[in-house]
């Protein structure tokens, strides 16, 4: 037997949304994150999207993604609605070991991923130590 709470908001919230469109619960988009060799890659669920109205800025260190789920229109009552519609957006504020110069977007399936490379200044790199006789030894950093 399924036992659903009572959610008092639900039924207003489903209401304003059929007369006007909107709906006041935050929209969501879904994020994984993970790091592959010199790159993070990040992939963002926006599925029914277009892929015209996606939108990424770089500002600084913040990555701004947008993007609008737009609702169907016609002739017909709307029985069930669950799905988010309309214009939504997240932030991510990236460290400073991340070449922001250099990020690759790509969208299929309803999924967005983005690609960003570890900057040249934050990658391991060998220094050479010399010792007073003159001997050169390479440590790793």
């Amino acid at each position: 037997m399924l036992i659903r709470s009572a959610d008092p908001f639900r039924e207003f919230d489903r209401l304003t949304q059929q007369l006007m469109g909107t709906t006041n619960r935050p929209v969501a988009m879904p994020m994984d994150a993970w790091r592959e060799g010199d790159r993070f890659v990040l992939e963002f669920d926006l599925p029914g999207v277009s892929p015209e109205s996606v939108d990424l800025d770089v500002e600084r260190n913040v990555l701004t993604i947008r993007a609008e789920r737009v609702a169907n229109n016609g002739d017909w009552q709307m029985l069930a609605s669950e799905r988010p519609r309309g214009a939504f957006s997240r932030q991510l504020v990236l460290g400073d070991n991340l070449d922001l110069e250099h990020i690759e977007a790509a969208y299929r399936d309803g999924v967005l991923r983005l690609h960003v490379p570890v900057a040249e200044k934050a990658k391991p790199r060998k220094i050479e130590v010399r010792t007073d006789a003159g001997d050169r030894t390479a440590i790793e950093a």
